[in-house]
Order: structure tokens, then C-alpha cells, then sequence
């Protein structure tokens, strides 16, 4: 594995930790050039999962991009990163049980308001802003009322 820092191409393997659910291994290696610290992930490289855009394009899945935007809703909140790793793993757990190699954007923000509504309730809504749109206050107003009735 390369070391971001130098590039060296050897390092060491000081700790190895399988998740919760045993899908991914998080190893914690040194460089052995410049002995600088990094984490690396493993995980079973799977068939490519597709994403149809609103405009009907298509992208190959990037758990990247569902990462950052739960992280751009879950900011300044009690919301820790392993919480939304979880969120994400589980997710994309979700959709490749569905057995489909494409699966909708749309389907895939449900999923995600899904997960953000049990998690934090103001991330769910800073999400759900930007996911659905809002114009105007209104929407908010209306997004909010509905989660009340849900209590």
C-alpha cells in the first residue's frame, strides 16, 4: 500500500479491525520510509452498481458522494463520523441486496432521508432542503409538521 505522505511503496500492517457486519476490514498501517501513520479500508470489490440521474443518465455508484452530502447535513450536530459510516454501509448494503445493477437517484435520497430522519432530526431536514428543493418557507414549515405527526 502507498504512503500518501511519502509515497513509499512498503508499509506495515499494525492493526487490522473487521467492521460490525464483517463487509469491510480497517487496517492501520506505517510507513516504513517515513514511519507517518495512515488507515486504509477493504472491502469486497463488487459487480458496479449503476445510478439513473433525474435525466436519465447514467454514473457508476460512488459512496463518496452519499458520504459527503450526510456530512454536509450533519454538521455542528452530535453526529459522529462512525455513525455516518454506518449510515452509508448500511445503504449501500440495502442496495445491493435489491439484486438490480441500476438503481434511481431518487430511490437512493429516499434511503438516505430514510436513515438521516432516525439519526438527527435537523441533518434529516437540512438533507431534505436541499434534496427536495425547498423554495420556500413553506416547504420547511410543511417537511417539519410532517415529522411531528410521525412522533
Amino acid at each position: 500500500m502507498m504512503c500518501p505522505f511519502c509515497h513509499e511503496a512498503e508499509s506495515k500492517v499494525i492493526d487490522s479491525r473487521s467492521s460490525e457486519d464483517g463487509a469491510v476490514i480497517r487496517r492501520r498501517r506505517e510507513c516504513t520510509a517515513c514511519k507517518k501513520r495512515f488507515t486504509t479500508y477493504e472491502r469486497v470489490e463488487e459487480r458496479p452498481l449503476l445510478v439513473v440521474k433525474k435525466g436519465g443518465e447514467r454514473e457508476q455508484f460512488d459512496r463518496d458522494k452519499i458520504i459527503n452530502g450526510i456530512t454536509r447535513a450533519c454538521e455542528k450536530r452530535p453526529v459522529s463520523s462512525e455513525e455516518i459510516e454506518n449510515v452509508v454501509n448500511g445503504i449501500e448494503a440495502d442496495l445491493r441486496d435489491l439484486n438490480d445493477r441500476e438503481i434511481s437517484s431518487r430511490a437512493i435520497g429516499e434511503m438516505v432521508m430514510d436513515r438521516l430522519r432516525e439519526l438527527d432530526d435537523v441533518a434529516y431536514v437540512r438533507f431534505a432542503s436541499v434534496y427536495r428543493q425547498f423554495t420556500d418557507l413553506n416547504s420547511f414549515i410543511n417537511t417539519i409538521d410532517q415529522m411531528k405527526n410521525k412522533e
